[in-house]
């Protein structure tokens, strides 16, 4: 009987297309055990990391994989917005704010958000009222005003990643909390933008309509926010309540041994030790789970869930983590690294494949030229865009600090201009999302 029916499903092609995911995923898995081992060995380049060394090995594999394929596609895996909001990009986002500096962070926070938040403001209206301008003389096809709104807010998502991995943390600090902190928020309201444009009618773009725009958005990121600090600050109540490691302080590792030496420890002591380690699963297992609920009832609320994560990330690192035993700290720390770096990579393998995508340059292909210049003005709106905020509001940043150290001068100034220039993952999941 089961002869039969796996013949029957063969024949059907269901196992055959189960087979070829299985193969695909084989392959994929291989590519990134690859991506880490060839950018830890070219660790010393200022010029490749894990992030560029994944780029150029997608591209490699998008090659080859166009090759044996007779020109039909460059990919292994089908790219799903799914997969990436739900599963890659929490861990990313999570492990930003969880790993933030602090004290940096809020000593530069108003700036950071006049800057990942005003400031995309900015450069969203700069480039959706840029591309109405040119695309309508172009005549490059019936696209409505939301159609506008949305290129704006895909254009306006920067990706910082890059521009991270040539900086240092503690030799340039204020700059390095600057274009991280301004890359997460940007992120976020980005997102936030895109969600609300997605919800309005915009056939009749009126007054009102603009205010309720604002309205949304307002509420959307404050509320994401309020959301992440509690769910961070449930989590801190939830373990110092269970304190799953509650007899850790009463012996360290050296009293331990001699007592088992001695034979002096009595049944209390002895099942401590015993479920020592099970203590610190429960711990790193809660802290995970209460992360990802944050992005998920963001998501369910239809909140940003970005927003939610990242700062449930920095409350959790402040006060949960403090509260979790010595083995949990260093277990947390380090998995919730080796999540967001795996994530990370994986998106950018995939992104080197799909730039080779056949279907996307058969559309070039057809009109080179006029390819040639949306490009062109969608790069110099987004360079008008980001230098109409970040001259500015450093400038007005400036004025309210009173410390040479704590203003941005103008060499920083245009590397956070320039640091945003770079679109990754959110964009174009977000330009999955419109087509």
């Amino acid at each position: 009987m089961m002869i039969e029916i796996s013949s029957l499903l063969a024949k059907s092609g269901i196992l055959a297309s189960d087979h070829t995911s299985v193969v695909s995923m084989n392959l994929f898995v291989a590519l990134l055990c690859a991506c880490i081992v060839i950018g830890h060995l070219l660790e010393e380049s200022r010029w490749m990391n894990e992030s560029i060394t994944a780029l150029a090995i997608g591209l490699c594999t998008g090659v080859v994989i166009l090759l044996t394929s007779g020109w039909k596609s460059s990919h292994l895996l089908v790219f799903s917005e799914d997969l990436f909001f739900i599963y890659l990009l929490p861990p990313i986002i999570f492990n930003a704010g969880f790993q933030v500096k602090k004290k940096q962070f809020f000593r530069n926070f108003m700036t950071i958000m006049m800057f990942g938040a005003v400031g995309t403001l900015i450069s969203f209206i700069i480039v959706s009222l840029g591309a109405m301008h040119f695309f309508k003389k172009m005549n490059i096809g019936t696209l409505t005003i939301g159609d506008y709104l949305a290129i704006g807010a895909i254009f306006s998502a920067t990706d910082s990643v890059c521009t991270l991995q040539v900086l240092n943390q503690d030799e340039t600090p204020l700059l390095y909390s600057l274009v991280f902190g301004e890359g997460v928020v940007n992120d976020a309201t980005s997102v936030v933008l895109f969600n609300a444009i997605q919800s309005f009618d915009l056939s009749h773009l009126n007054s009102g309509v603009a205010l309720q725009l604002v309205g949304n958005f307002m509420y959307l990121f404050i509320s994401s926010t309020v959301l992440g600090v509690l769910a961070g600050l449930l989590s801190a109540y939830i373990i110092k309540k269970l304190y799953f490691g509650r007899l850790v302080y009463k012996l360290n590792a050296d009293e331990l041994s001699l007592c088992f030496l001695f034979m002096k420890l009595d049944g209390d002591y002895i099942n401590f030790y015993l479920n020592y380690g099970h203590s610190t699963d429960r711990e790193v297992a809660l802290m995970m789970l209460m992360a990802y609920l944050s992005y998920m009832l963001a998501e369910l609320f239809y909140l940003s869930a970005i927003l939610t994560v990242f700062f449930c990330g920095i409350v959790m690192s402040h006060y949960t983590w403090h509260n979790v035993t010595e083995s949990s700290r260093v277990t947390t720390k380090h998995a919730f690294a080796t999540l967001s770096f795996v994530a990370e990579i994986f998106i950018f393998l995939y992104v080197g494949m799909d730039a080779l995508d056949i279907e996307k340059w058969r559309v070039v292909s057809d009109s080179p030229g006029k390819s040639a210049v949306v490009s062109s003005i969608l790069l110099g709106l987004i360079l008008l865009g980001r230098a109409a905020f970040v001259f500015p509001l450093s400038f007005l940043s400036n004025l309210t600090k009173k410390s040479p150290y704590d203003k941005v001068d103008l060499k920083q100034q245009v590397t956070v201009w320039w640091a945003g220039l770079m679109r990754g993952a959110v964009s174009m999941a977000l330009a999955y999302n419109q087509v």
